[in-house]
């Protein structure tokens, strides 16, 4: 993708885990700017107020972390907050970068929190990886892989940043921006993702997905129209 984005282009990085998650659900978030609260929502909000305090700066030997730091790729089109950022020390020959006021080479590697468990699609994977790409373009850095720490059983999982990765990281930023500029809320696709979702009641799945008409639904809800 060889697009760059002005940054009056930028879209939150964050809608990229919802994008992946559904279209329907990101169009309604960021485009007509609905939201609801669940349960899920709240929790998640609360694990991120505790992980972000931009004034927390910490080193501990060989490792340097930094909390709450702006990102942003013009390539991608995207900008957001991170998690947790870890520097770890290395030589120059292993894809280490400078840092201001730091004597030697630090490898960065993006950590991302979640409230729940690992999700059994990638919506957390391209998330994760978005930020890399971020990171690379603004350290000029090869970054390989980054951490998901799940906070229903405290473990980090390992994410590598392949090919096939980076290339569907690009392909969602591409979509995203596609769908923002065209202004229209794609339609709904339901499945068992529906009864998880916090919009819900918003998006109205059996009223707006493409396979069922209008007309039918509204018969089924209550009774026969009049012709």
């Amino acid at each position: 993708m060889n697009t760059t984005y002005s940054e009056d282009d930028l879209l939150l990085l964050s809608g990229i885990q919802h994008f992946a998650y559904c279209e329907r659900q990101w169009a309604l978030i960021h485009v007509e700017k609905q939201w609801l609260e669940n349960v899920k929502t709240v929790e998640g909000r609360h694990l991120h107020e505790r992980v972000h305090n931009p004034d927390l700066i910490e080193k501990r030997g060989d490792l340097l972390t930094a909390r709450s730091l702006p990102i942003v790729s013009l390539r991608l089109g995207l900008y957001g907050m991170l998690d947790l950022l870890e520097f770890h020390q290395t030589g120059p020959d292993q894809g280490g970068t400078k840092l201001p006021n730091r004597e030697g080479f630090w490898l960065p590697k993006p950590v991302e929190y979640k409230r729940g468990k690992a999700k059994p699609d990638d919506r957390d994977e391209v998330q994760l990886c978005a930020q890399g790409i971020c990171l690379e373009e603004m350290l000029q850095a090869r970054i390989e892989e980054g951490d998901l720490y799940y906070g229903e059983n405290r473990r980090r999982v390992v994410v590598a940043f392949d090919s096939a990765l980076r290339s569907r990281v690009e392909e969602l930023s591409r979509r995203m921006h596609q769908v923002f500029e065209n202004g229209i809320t794609p339609p709904a696709e339901k499945g068992h993702r529906c009864s998880l979702c916090s919009l819900k009641d918003v998006c109205m799945p059996d009223l707006t997905r493409k396979s069922r008409p209008v007309k039918g639904y509204i018969e089924k809800e209550i009774g026969d129209l009049p012709s």
